[in-house]
């Protein structure tokens, strides 16, 4: 098939260091080449991809140039597609409701993976206006605000299984890794892992917007040796981070929509201790892959309780549920359902590579 995928453009594709929509979008160009798709990205000038790219804006904005207008870009990336939407036997969105007005009106088969959360003011009213509009979401509890949507599937994250090395040794800290946000919980982990007596270790971007909630909440806490911060990490760094690690704790306060985190940590061996809030229930096995806990007093025990899981099991169920492959293989198949819908005569079965 040929395919059109558009990423966001606030980072590239991969993303430097944070970003998980552009890391999805990446590996799964990946695998729809390797599965012997024709795949054209749509993405900042600075995205690599075994794909081919179609660059609609030169740098990705949050690292590009300052005072780069969003709007701008954002416009380039929809006449980009409408330009060459005919090229292509399907479009893939990962854009949120942006296109949507222009993409219905095409005539070129569609759908909308959503990333975001999905709790907020006026998106019923959006999905209303496009009740054709076909969209995935990452997890069964992310799509239950909109019920009314047209949902064609969930498609769980998946990430290359080479990607993240396992280790089976016991960890020496506690991780913590993602956004310095109240609703991440960063203070929940520091107080678990002072409780816990165990050292932490913060692998996090702090977010313009959240400078004044680290300096007065995070900072006067961080002391260099029980709990550290060491920054945003990339990929190579995020290798040791996470597997030398005795878990990654997760004490999120939001309907987190999948939580990439989680299986990056389970890709390495490495158990989640987390919240039972959003997509976790739907990713974390208790038991098996880690522990679900409701509190912070729970999230104590739980740390107790790490030597009862096999690390080696943990990576087991990675390989057997979160792959790129896997995820790619699902997208597969609702692309041949919509052009299938779309042009009845298209040839439904799937090439062998």
């Amino acid at each position: 098939m040929r395919i059109a995928q558009l990423a966001p453009l606030a980072e590239s594709v991969p993303p430097k260091l944070y970003g998980g929509t552009e890391r999805v979008v990446a590996w799964l160009v990946d695998d729809l080449v390797k599965l012997g798709h024709h795949v054209t990205l749509f993405a900042s000038g600075d995205s690599r991809t075994t794909g081919k790219l179609h660059p609609v804006w030169p740098r990705a904005l949050r690292l590009g140039r300052k005072g780069a207008d969003p709007g701008a870009a954002s416009a380039m990336l929809l006449e980009a597609i409408a330009k060459r939407a005919r090229e292509f036997d399907v479009i893939h969105a990962h854009v949120d409701w942006l296109p949507l007005p222009l993409l219905t009106r095409l005539g070129v088969p569609f759908l909308t993976t959503t990333h975001g959360r999905l709790d907020l003011p006026g998106l019923p009213d959006v999905i209303r206006q496009f009740p054709e509009a076909s969209f995935v979401s990452i997890s069964d509890h992310q799509r239950l605000p909109l019920p009314d949507a047209k949902w064609i599937g969930t498609i769980q994250h998946g990430l290359p299984s080479e990607l993240l090395r396992p280790s089976y040794e016991d960890g020496s800290y506690l991780a913590f890794l993602g956004r310095l946000t109240a609703e991440k919980g960063p203070e929940d982990a520091i107080r678990i892992a002072h409780a816990a007596r165990m050292p932490l270790r913060i692998a996090a971007k702090i977010p313009r917007a959240e400078t004044a909630y680290f300096r007065k909440h995070l900072e006067p806490r961080i002391d260099g040796e029980k709990i550290q911060l060491i920054g945003e990490v990339d990929d190579v760094k995020k290798q040791a981070f996470l597997s030398e690690a005795a878990a990654l704790l997760f004490p999120i306060d939001w309907p987190e929509p999948f939580g990439l985190v989680m299986i990056e940590a389970m890709a390495c061996g490495t158990p989640v201790i987390a919240y039972r809030s959003g997509s976790v229930p739907e990713v974390i096995e208790h038991g098996v892959t880690g522990f679900i806990v409701e509190n912070e007093e729970q999230a104590v025990k739980a740390v107790d309780e790490l030597g009862k899981l096999d690390r080696r099991k943990v990576r087991a169920r990675f390989e057997e549920r979160f792959t790129a492959r896997r995820m790619a293989r699902q997208y597969e198949q609702r692309y041949r359902e919509l052009v299938a819908a779309a042009a009845p005569g298209f040839n439904m079965q799937p090439q062998e590579t």
